[in-house]
């Protein structure tokens, strides 16, 4: 058994734990999926979409922003959002890197 990790995650695994954490709402996600290739989305039209009051849409924004996996820009007044897909991609890549180590290390092939 692996003790080492008791206490804390390695220091790059921090960005993965908070993406993993932001994802792990079925709202966050439908959020996600609501962006077209290149989109930027204002709060405004989020919460106008979503079954939710402005604070809600606010909360789960702010969740998805402080994971990376979205990216705010003001124009005006409003804030607009877009995706930060790298992020995810990294976060999914350190996850089957480790997996496909594990898998090696007993023997077994990476799929």
């Amino acid at each position: 058994m692996n003790t080492q990790y008791l206490h804390a995650l390695p220091e790059d695994w921090e960005a993965v734990a908070r993406v993993f954490s932001a994802l792990g709402d079925a709202t966050r996600q439908k959020i996600l999926l609501l962006f077209e290739p290149g989109e930027s989305i204002s709060l405004k039209s989020l919460t106008e979409l979503l079954p939710l009051s402005r604070t809600a849409v606010a909360h789960h924004v702010t969740t998805l922003v402080r994971a990376g996996l979205l990216q705010p820009v003001r124009r005006g007044r409003e804030v607009y959002y877009s995706l930060n897909l790298e992020l995810a991609i990294e976060a999914l890549d350190k996850v089957r890197t480790y997996a496909a180590d594990l898998l090696a290390a007993t023997g077994k092939q990476k799929p």
